[in-house]
């Protein structure tokens, strides 16, 4: 079975003996059907584990003729982790995504692999995996020979590599599809077949570029969550690579948020929303009111920009409490979101104040508010977050 090859591998590699908090007996995935044995042996080699990182960037720098795609990054990412580089185009999270894989080299600064320093080791004599966004499966080839192929590229034995193979395809809920040719799946099935043949090498390491950039939104959101419950199962790290916010906040233990090829914040999703540490985190991962300039130093007494969440912010009622802030405006634009309603306060300065207010009752008590009409709204002290301007590395 699957988990008793890991089990083995465990037995080599001590320092794999993370997989034992991973590891708890269920019978939710075919992967983990008897369990046991891998915990048990996991459990056994606990005590005696040396702690490494996964990967390590120190002080890494890549640069393309006088652009600088990585400017200084250091990341320590943890064994076991599913970590996230976030970030616009250009941001330089795919070209990092590459150093740790191989097909570029750093132009200074190091990168440690469990503790092993990749510089000048080529892609195939690192412990990772990649899955990219495009499946780059072979049309000619049958599902089980695609995930395969890279065993027989290593010279595995047929019998043991289809053996792997079809194991892999178990893990990604698609046993029984080995015969099939990837133009009779769809895309959801393709991205199952190409993180199957990432995972038949059983990587320590697994990359994923954009993956789910392909898939539709029903189906995008069904794959974060077989992706995080996978990743949870395998114990295994994930570095994960998107431009897409709800993906990075819904799945990863912890994100980096790139910005013009350097970190802008390291933390866990729910810190990152939070409390944002520069005016770039606030505006690109989710929506946030910046506050800046002089209505800035007018409602904390601080010159910095700070930042409120619109869920955050209510139209006033009643006696303002010491505690809360309160500014007025006129009603810009109403948007209905579904689960809530959208209001654009334009304030006396010209700043915008974004309202969001949750769609809880099955009245419409949109008309309360009309376009033009002039309002209040308020916010407790508390839910301001200061913030930095300045792109620093972490």
């Amino acid at each position: 079975m699957v988990v008793n090859d890991y089990a083995g591998i465990l037995n080599e590699r001590v320092d794999q003996a993370f997989f034992a908090s991973k590891l708890a007996p269920t019978t939710e995935s075919p992967f983990f059907r008897s369990p046991g044995r891998a915990a048990a042996t996991a459990l056994a080699f606990l005590e005696h584990r040396t702690m490494t990182l996964a990967v390590q960037f120190t002080n890494v720098s890549r640069q393309f003729g006088e652009v600088k795609a990585v400017d200084r990054v250091s990341i320590d990412i943890q064994d076991g982790e599913f970590f996230s580089m976030l970030g616009p185009s250009g941001s330089g999270k795919t070209t990092c995504l590459r150093l740790i894989a191989g097909f570029e080299q750093p132009s200074a600064g190091s990168i440690r692999i469990h503790g092993e320093e990749a510089a000048g080791l080529p892609p195939y004599q690192r412990d990772v995996n990649t899955v990219f966004q495009d499946y780059a499966l072979f049309p000619h080839m049958n599902v089980r020979d695609n995930v395969a192929y890279g065993l027989k590229v290593k010279g595995v034995g047929k019998a043991e590599r289809l053996k792997r193979a079809e194991e892999s395809l178990e893990m990604v809920a698609l046993g029984g599809y080995g015969e099939r040719k990837p133009v009779q799946l769809s895309g959801g099935q393709r991205q199952r077949v190409a993180l199957a043949r990432a995972l038949v090498n059983r990587p320590r390491v697994l990359l994923l570029d954009e993956p789910l950039g392909a898939l539709d939104l029903k189906l995008r959101e069904q794959m974060q969550g077989e992706l995080k419950k996978l990743q949870r199962q395998l114990g295994i790290t994930f570095i994960f690579v998107t431009h897409d916010q709800t993906e990075a906040l819904s799945m990863s233990d912890r994100v980096a948020v790139f910005n013009k090829g350097r970190i802008e914040q390291v933390d866990s999703p729910r810190n990152l929303y939070m409390k944002p540490a520069t005016t770039f985190v606030a505006e690109f991962v989710g929506t946030s009111n910046v506050i800046r300039g002089e209505l800035a130093w007018q409602l904390s007494g601080n010159p910095q920009p700070f930042s409120i969440r619109p869920e955050h912010v209510r139209f006033a009622e009643g006696p303002l409490a010491s505690h809360e802030i309160e500014v007025s405006g006129l009603l810009h634009d109403i948007q209905y979101q579904g689960s809530a309603t959208r209001y654009e306060l334009k304030l006396e300065n010209g700043q915008t104040l974004n309202i969001s207010k949750a769609n809880n009752q099955w009245l419409d008590t949109s008309a309360q508010h009309q376009t033009g009409q002039r309002l209040s709204a308020r916010w407790a002290r508390e839910a301001m977050v200061q913030l930095h301007d300045t792109v620093g590395g972490v």
